[in-house]
């Protein structure tokens, strides 16, 4: 390193410690983060990112350690000295942030409102053009029917995107991203990219949490590594991404994605044919096999999660016929895909596969408590002894399995949500982006269990939006664009070029 002095820290967390009962998730945290810099902090899943972003988010206050902005001490105790401070974090859990029954105008300008700078009672019309104002930010785009519209309207990516916004009027000191990209296109992801770079230009101290490897290494200048509630490794460039991997997981890692033996289903479990994703895509004809795992892999908006959604009964596919194992297949509700063994992992954990406060074996046995059922009262010992099991067997990092499943991080209630389902003996199970969010180790689990119940006969489909986390479960890969099939073949006969080339082309 040079023997030029940097400039003081912006921020500084010295000796943080958390706990919740019992469970130290936190351990003695020290943390620099730079003016005018970008520190990846990487981490597995149950390492202890999210409190830590809650700490200094001020969502959880610290049971040790002290926090330090621009030399001085500051108590950092609720969201709202957060702000004041010039702190602003992005959480990855949208929920977290959207306010519901709210429109979108109303989101964009919370902060303000919140603060009084903004009366809450003004009209709606009145509150519109700051509301553009805010979009603008990210050249959002959004017409005022949507500015009117309820928050609950926007896709998970629109959402994301109005966080961002609300966070960078605020113009911080700090800016904490969580998996900022998770629910991004290329596109959107290289406008934050970009967007990044600006605010680092203007000195801004950027803290970046993503389990991405190939964004930590184009944007960070810093990487620290958190593990068991500790910093264990500190970088900066030129990177040593195999040690910081290596420090994260607790193994040595050669390499970022694992390559599969591909196999060929023979039989289709379900057969589509002149079906209609969206509203003006043209028609969709797929056939999904037993014995393979089928890879759809499209940008926001190509139509992977309204297919999803179509074989799984939470959606009515537009017009065509489905059939599965030859009888015709067209489920009015979920229920009648569960009973034919046809299961889904949603894109949205949080708010569509899981309750809040129900605990991790209740969550698991929620869609089959009948079969736990006698006379009328559910066999507790059964649901226990069956979760205690799943955890085991999918590494699950818990407490017990009594313990609240929102209690736990993102990557283990993912696991908690995909073990269900898998578990069950599914004859065809729907993945959603299922490593949204999950570390690399947590993404291997994933893929190695959904290979497993295809190569024990079920049919599994993996839908991602990223090319690695499509070779490393895929056998076979579909490319969706604008609803339509744009690529089929076998993971062996094409090239990340040619997928890359076929997601962005357009009819």
């Amino acid at each position: 390193m040079s023997n030029e002095a940097r400039p003081a820290p912006t921020l500084y967390l010295e000796g943080i410690t958390k706990s919740f009962g019992a469970n130290r998730v936190l351990k003695g945290v020290d943390l620099t983060l730079q003016a005018g810099r970008v520190t990846a902090l990487l981490g597995a899943n149950g390492a202890g990112k999210s409190t830590l972003i809650k700490v200094l988010s001020g969502v959880h206050a610290a049971d040790g350690g002290r926090v330090l902005l621009d030399g001085a001490p500051i108590e950092v105790a609720s969201p709202q000295d957060a702000t004041r401070h010039g702190i602003q974090t992005v959480h990855q859990r949208i929920d977290d942030s959207i306010i519901p029954g709210l429109t979108v105008a109303e989101n964009l300008l919370f902060e303000e409102i919140v603060r009084g700078e903004v009366a809450p009672m003004r009209s709606l019309t009145a509150l519109l053009p700051r509301a553009r104002e805010i979009a603008a930010t990210l050249q959002l785009g959004w017409s005022d029917a949507i500015l009117r519209s309820d928050v609950y309207e926007l896709g998970i990516a629109e959402s994301q995107l109005l966080l961002l916004a609300r966070a960078l009027v605020q113009q911080p000191k700090v800016l904490v991203l969580d998996e900022p990209t998770s629910t991004l296109s290329a596109q959107e992801a290289d406008r934050l990219f970009a967007l990044v770079g600006r605010l680092r230009e203007a000195g801004v101290a950027i803290l970046y949490v993503s389990h991405r490897l190939a964004e930590v290494r184009s944007l960070a200048d810093d990487v620290v590594v958190l593990r068991d509630g500790r910093i264990i490794d500190e970088q900066a460039r030129p990177f040593d991404m195999a040690r910081a991997v290596s420090a994260m997981l607790g193994e040595r890692v050669v390499a970022d994605t694992q390559a599969v033996e591909e196999r060929r289903g023979e039989t289709v479990a379900i057969h589509v044919r002149d079906a209609r994703l969206l509203k003006h895509s043209g028609t969709l004809d797929l056939d999904l096999r037993y014995g393979e795992v089928t890879g759809v892999i499209g940008l926001i908006g190509a139509g992977k999660t309204e297919l999803a959604r179509g074989l799984y009964g939470a959606a009515t596919l537009r017009g065509g016929r489905m059939t599965l194992d030859g009888a015709p297949h067209a489920p009015r509700h979920p229920k009648e895909s569960v009973r034919r063994g046809v299961y889904l992992v949603p894109e949205d954990r949080a708010s569509e596969a899981m309750l809040p406060g129900w605990s991790i074996a209740r969550t698991m046995s929620l869609p089959f408590l009948r079969r736990l059922t006698r006379w009328g009262a559910v066999r507790t010992d059964v649901e226990t002894r069956d979760a205690a099991g799943v955890i085991d067997a999918f590494g699950v990092v818990a407490m017990s399995p009594d313990q609240p499943v929102d209690a736990l991080s993102g990557g283990n209630q993912q696991k908690v949500v995909v073990a269900r389902w898998m578990n069950a003996g599914p004859r065809v199970l729907l993945l959603d982006e299922p490593f949204r969010g999950v570390d690399i180790g947590a993404r291997r689990d994933i893929s190695h269990k959904a290979r497993e119940r295809a190569a024990a006969g079920a049919c599994v489909v993996v839908l991602v939006s990223d090319v690695d986390e499509l070779r490393e479960a895929a056998d076979r890969i579909v490319v969706l664009v604008e609803g339509e099939v744009r690529l089929d073949a076998y993971t062996s006969e094409i090239s990340n070029d040619q997928i890359i080339t076929s997601m962005s082309e357009v009819a």
